[in-house]
């Protein structure tokens, strides 16, 4: 889908420090201008399109924090 957006969460057994607050809102920018379409979006959509993102940014980082890494399913 959004090649540009690279994986956030560490791999078991890296060094991979953990997404910065910086990485999540740009990968949230990126999702939000590839669903809407807008590279900028218009005056008149630019509070939906800032909103969206900041939202995206905000459940990733709950997600990621939240995540297990190297956990198995069962």
């Amino acid at each position: 889908m959004c090649r540009s957006i690279k994986r956030l969460r560490p791999t078991a057994g890296s060094d991979e420090p953990h997404a910065t607050s910086e990485e999540i809102e740009a990968a949230a920018l990126q999702f939000v201008r590839k669903i809407s379409g807008f590279q900028r979006p218009s005056p008149a959509n630019s509070g939906a399109f800032e909103a969206a993102v900041q939202e995206i940014a905000h459940i990733s980082t709950h997600l990621l924090a939240d995540l297990k890494v190297g956990a198995r399913s069962k």
